[in-house]
């Protein structure tokens, strides 16, 4: 008789032996936090899930041209490509600067392409005046993004976009706002040199080391769910920064996978990051208002802050005193 229960005993033990195994591969549970085999269906959907992750863009920049340029690198190839963040009611500034540092024929056989980047404006007026404003001058591109405060890094990501797109031959690009000025002999002579072989992976400007603001209040406050690091990698302050072409194509390809951050700079630095390049500190490049010298104003690559105004006054005095030693 004993003999008789030890058997049903072991027998009860092995059914719900068998029964527990079974149910712990067919009902896997969402809060395993083990290591435990996996049945080959489960490896595959893993896998192929882990290949989506690498493959879908987390930020595509599915965005049409509204307005484009496609050609103005056809004939000729530039040596350098100003890409120059504005909004729609800026037309001064954007007409001083092609009436100064920014005018194309500025020097003779040195290629040089300047291009004004916007988004769309909820009025359908200043669209409509843009627009116009395109069909004059050919050097405006559009893409069908809201134009923002926010969407500053939308805007720069476009002008990678356009350069990798349109203008992949160019030598050097430059990055800059409708209220910088621009010592043009400096930045192409001094730092650029287009005597010398072109530099590859290249990228300097003034390199700022800071963390986030996490104040509210401030214009560059940045949430702690959307950066929750206390350093940002070292960046270019987005007042005016240059590249070498191939740059712009691995920026813009490597943020088709970074999430999105609404301070431009911050967000290069962060795609820079990812690609191994190091920035370069310039000291030609100040992100600061500087009062007017000829002598000072010799000596700089950009200054912030500049009126319409006095993007007229600083030009015409810095090329008619062209002859005056400092």
């Amino acid at each position: 008789m004993a003999s008789k229960v030890s058997c049903l005993y072991v027998l009860t033990v092995v059914c719900w032996a068998s029964a527990l195994w079974y149910l712990s591969i067919t009902r896997p549970t969402s809060s395993y936090t083990g290591s435990k085999p996996f049945s080959h269906l489960t490896v595959a959907r893993k896998n192929f899930t882990f290949g989506n992750i690498r493959t879908r863009p987390i930020n595509p920049h599915s965005f049409e041209f509204l307005i484009n340029e496609p050609n103005k690198c056809e004939k000729n190839i530039p040596f350098l490509v100003i890409l120059i963040s504005t909004t729609h009611k800026e037309f001064d500034a954007r007409q001083a600067i092609r009436e100064t540092w920014g005018d194309e024929n500025n020097f003779k056989g040195i290629k040089i392409a300047t291009l004004f980047l916007l988004g769309k404006n909820a009025d359908p007026v200043l669209n409509q005046m843009v627009e116009q404003e395109s069909q004059i001058f050919h050097d405006i591109i559009v893409e069908d993004f809201i134009d923002s405060y926010h969407n500053l890094t939308l805007k720069t990501l476009m002008g990678m976009r356009w350069v990798a797109t349109f203008c992949s031959k160019a030598k050097y690009v430059m990055k800059t706002d409708s209220d910088i000025f621009v010592n043009m002999d400096n930045l192409i002579y001094k730092l650029l040199k287009p005597s010398t072989k072109p530099r590859r992976r290249y990228f300097t400007g003034y390199v700022i080391n800071g963390g986030p603001i996490r104040d509210i209040r401030s214009k560059w406050y940045m949430p702690r769910d959307l950066y929750p690091d206390s350093n940002y990698p070292p960046f270019c302050s987005g007042t005016g920064y240059i590249f070498s072409a191939d740059v712009a194509e691995l920026i813009y390809k490597t943020s088709l996978h970074t999430r999105l951050l609404h301070l431009e700079d911050v967000y290069v630095g962060l795609c820079l990051r990812k690609l191994g390049i190091h920035p370069f500190q310039n000291s030609g490049f100040n992100h600061w208002k500087m009062a007017y010298s000829l002598c000072r104003y010799r000596r700089v690559i950009t200054v912030h802050q500049i009126s319409p105004e006095e993007m007229h006054r600083i030009w015409n005095d810095m090329s008619s005193k062209k002859h005056l030693r400092c």
